[in-house]
């Protein structure tokens, strides 16, 4: 299909003047109308985290509005929320740690779902590691989140997206780039995540 010449101009137009002004944003995530308001607020550092918060929302059939917790989203017109972060270290990032100490009281009682995208030095994540990797960094944060459903997913490392120094270290360790997320778990989580509450 051949773009129409005026809309190829004024999107290149607007393109010019957004970077101009320092507007110019990632395109965002839109979700399908529901009778509900549901919000995936993730943290991440190399993307792994959002792209889990993506499908997630996808499996519950793209109702929720995904939120990188950078922005500092306003959730309070939101009914439910999804809650999660990529691990480093057995923590979510400083963000999302502020963002949750911050909005906890209102967090709270919205929260359906908790998430974590870990390395977990790419061996599979076993029930027994819930208390380390979703309950330590996020349900002590919250105070809560034992009650709602709760996944760990396999992350990746792309070492051009890592700062110098954890790049560094995980070299050090001879540690290859890999990517283990995988969609369709994230799938099934938001489709779990939405059978809980209907």
């Amino acid at each position: 299909m051949i773009m129409n010449k005026r809309k190829f101009i004024a999107s290149g137009l607007t393109l010019c003047l957004g970077a101009a002004s320092g507007k110019l944003q990632a395109l965002e995530f839109y979700p399908v109308g529901s009778e509900r308001k549901w919000a995936v607020v993730y943290g991440t550092w190399c993307g792994s985290a959002r792209d889990a918060a993506v499908w997630i929302s996808e499996g519950m059939g793209g109702i929720a509005q995904v939120f990188d917790v950078r922005e500092n989203p306003d959730l309070s017109a939101y009914e439910f929320v999804v809650i999660g972060g990529a691990i480093r270290g057995g923590k979510v990032s400083d963000e999302l740690q502020s963002y949750i100490a911050k909005h906890r009281e209102m967090l709270r009682p919205k929260l359906r779902g908790l998430f974590a995208v870990c390395g977990n030095r790419m061996q599979p994540v076993e029930a027994h590691q819930k208390a380390e990797l979703i309950d330590a960094p996020l349900g002590a944060l919250l105070g809560a989140g034992t009650d709602v459903p709760s996944r760990a997913f396999l992350g990746r490392i792309t070492y051009s997206l890592m700062d110098e120094d954890s790049r560094k270290m995980l070299q050090g360790f001879n540690m290859p780039e890999y990517d283990n997320l995988k969609r369709s778990e994230c799938m099934d989580f938001g489709k779990e995540i939405l059978s809980k509450v209907r």
